[in-house]
């Protein structure tokens, strides 16, 4: 398949999941994650403030704010096609509705490249080898191959995401260092 049907079959698949088991599914792939050692050492993660149909992400930006850690979340320049990070102090009031129905943060820190640790990378379809199907735009490529940055990249999913088959992937497609589910943990080997 090319990434265009593994889209569109992923759409469809994430629609049938209803909010309430998407909520429980959401808390458990937080949980594993917070589990990790890769995230008990992070100091500054960036996280994606969640679409619908994607993992939320909410819990663990509250636990990480409850371990001392910092969060950071995308402000997204359309024109420029850039990601920016920038820290936030809290959900409830740093979020807005942007372009595309992403949320993005009102106010917050720009924060460097370099002091991220960890980031949490959404997409439609994952394979085990760690690369990606996102939703087309590449942002999130060209914001993980920036040389600054050197954290780890996750992808945070529902089991429905990581597929057997492996995803077309070109040169300028960065793999994810791990993959985290509502059933399990995938470390990519890079």
């Amino acid at each position: 398949m090319d990434k265009a049907q593994i889209r569109a079959r992923m759409r469809s698949l994430l629609t049938e999941i209803s909010p309430d088991e998407r909520h429980m599914r959401s808390l458990a792939v937080c949980r594993k994650l917070a589990e990790t050692r890769e995230f008990r050492n992070a100091q500054l993660i960036m996280l994606f403030l969640s679409m619908e149909n994607e993992v939320e992400t909410s819990a663990l930006a509250l636990q990480a704010w409850k371990d001392g850690k910092s969060i950071a979340v995308p402000r997204i320049h359309w024109r420029e096609r850039q990601i920016e990070p920038v820290e936030i102090k809290s959900l409830d009031t740093t979020s807005r509705q942007g372009s595309a129905g992403l949320r993005e943060p009102v106010q917050g820190t720009v924060v460097s490249l370099g002091l991220i640790d960890l980031v949490a990378v959404p997409g439609m379809a994952f394979d085990r080898s760690g690369y990606r199907v996102g939703r087309g735009k590449g942002f999130y490529d060209r914001f993980l191959s920036q040389g600054d940055f050197q954290g780890l990249r996750i992808a945070l999913c529902f089991h429905e995401q990581l597929i057997d088959e492996a995803i077309p992937f070109e040169t300028h497609d960065i793999p994810m260092h791990m993959i985290v589910t509502d059933r399990q943990i995938v470390r990519c080997g890079r």
